[in-house]
């Protein structure tokens, strides 16, 4: 068997003491030059098929009412102001079934109110008792107004929704004059 060598350093090694530690030198990134400034952005417009379907839903947002009481309006209203840079078309046609629907739904309920806070009133002078038939007869009346408005606000978004312009009566024209200016 051969004889086993010893690897033995020529020099003994000494423990080397332990120093500071040594951070790595970064070198300072170079100015990032400002960025140009950006021209305001303005709202993309909508296309024709986009114009048609919101102009329809503003029109039919008086089936929420159905569901809610008062909601109508407030949907027609949040079309306009969401697209009333974007396209005249959906904010004509939004702005007009916001107003159309405040007339027709708040002014029925409105009317109602009135009529039996009057019919009311006179009644403590007795001359109110000879309203309250009148009373009787004109509440169903003034409740289908917003029955009224239903249709007319369906038919509106179904003349939208092939193209066609709608004009509520009486409100389309100070509507449309609102928006030119």
């Amino acid at each position: 068997m051969p004889a086993k060598k010893s690897i033995l350093p020529a020099e003994p090694i000494e423990p080397v003491a332990p120093s500071a530690p040594v951070e790595p030198v970064i070198p300072p990134l170079p100015p990032v030059p400002p960025a140009p400034p950006m021209p305001p952005m303005s709202p993309q417009p909508l296309s024709p098929g986009d114009e048609r379907t919101w102009a329809m839903v503003a029109h039919l947002s008086v089936l929420t009412n159905l569901i809610t009481g008062f909601l109508g309006p407030v949907v027609a209203l949040l079309i306009y102001l969401i697209y009333k840079d974007r396209s005249r078309y959906v904010a004509y046609h939004s702005l007009q079934s916001f107003v159309f629907q405040l007339i027709w739904w708040g002014g029925a309920g409105v009317l109602i109110g009135l009529m039996w806070a009057v019919t009311g009133i006179l009644s403590a002078l007795i001359v109110g008792i000879l309203l309250i038939p009148i009373a009787l007869l004109l509440t169903p009346v003034f409740l289908l107004m917003p029955l009224g408005a239903l249709v007319y606000g369906v038919i509106g978004g179904i003349q939208c929704s092939q193209g066609q312009d709608f004009k509520y009566w009486l409100v389309g024209d100070w509507v449309r004059g609102t928006l030119t200016g």
